[in-house]
C-alpha cells in the first residue's frame, strides 16, 4: 500500500465491517480503535507493518497556527514542540515497521492516513460539536505539518455514535456543524449510529 488513494480504498472496503462490529457492542473509544484496526487488517488488507495505533508523533518547531498555539500553552520548559497522537495510522512502506516515538521524523513524513476516533461512551453526556471540532482542527493542522515537510496524508474524523438511546447520541445540529467544519478544512468525515451514517472521504 503506497498511496493515499490506496489507503482510502482500504478504509472504504473496511467500513462495512467497522460499522457492523462497532454497532454490535457498547464500549470505549479504545475498544473501537481496536475494532477499526482489526477491520483494516482483515477486510481492508492493510499490511501489519503499515498500521499503528495511538502513534506518538513529536513535531519540533510546529508551523501550523493551532499546533503553535497548543505548544505555547504548555509550561515554558516544554514549548517549541507538539505531540499529536492519532488513534489509527496507515503508513507508507518506507516506515519500515517502526513507528516508535524515537522515529518521529519518519512517522510524520510517511503517513498515508491518520484517523481520530470519538465514541458515545460517557455517562450522563453525549459528544459535543466543540470536542469534535477540536479534533477536526488538529487533523487539519497535522496535515499542514506533513505538507510543510514535503509529504501528504489524508486526515479522517471517525465518530462511533453507538449508543442505543437517542438521548445519548450527538444532537443533529452538533453533527451538522462538525460536518460543515470537516468539509471546510478538507477533513474526511465518517459517522455511524444505529439510525444514520456518513462516509465522506
Amino acid at each position: 500500500m503506497r498511496s493515499t488513494g490506496e489507503a482510502r480504498e482500504a478504509l472504504k472496503t473496511a467500513w462495512p465491517l467497522i460499522k457492523s462490529e462497532c454497532l454490535s457492542v457498547l464500549g470505549s473509544e479504545l475498544h473501537y480503535q481496536a475494532m477499526i484496526y482489526h477491520a483494516l487488517r482483515t477486510d481492508g488488507c492493510v499490511p501489519v507493518d503499515q498500521i499503528g495505533m495511538n502513534v506518538k508523533m513529536l513535531i519540533d518547531n510546529p508551523k501550523s497556527d493551532l499546533f503553535k498555539e497548543l505548544s505555547n500553552s504548555k509550561h515554558k520548559d516544554y514549548q517549541g514542540s507538539f505531540e499529536p497522537i492519532p488513534d489509527v495510522v496507515i503508513f507508507k512502506p518506507e516506515i519500515n515497521s517502526d513507528w516508535r516515538r524515537r522515529n518521529k521524523k519518519n512517522t510524520l513524513e510517511n503517513m498515508l492516513i491518520a484517523i481520530e476516533v470519538k465514541a458515545s461512551e460517557r455517562e450522563k453526556g453525549r459528544l459535543s460539536s466543540a470536542e469534535i471540532a477540536l479534533d477536526i482542527r488538529k487533523l487539519a493542522a497535522h496535515r499542514e505539518e506533513v505538507l510543510n515537510r514535503g509529504s501528504s496524508m489524508l486526515p479522517i474524523m471517525m465518530i462511533i455514535d453507538s449508543a442505543r438511546t437517542e438521548s445519548e447520541r450527538m444532537r443533529s445540529k452538533a453533527l451538522e456543524q462538525a460536518c460543515i467544519l470537516a468539509k471546510d478544512l478538507d477533513v474526511g468525515m465518517m459517522y455511524i449510529s444505529p439510525t444514520f451514517e456518513i462516509c465522506s472521504i
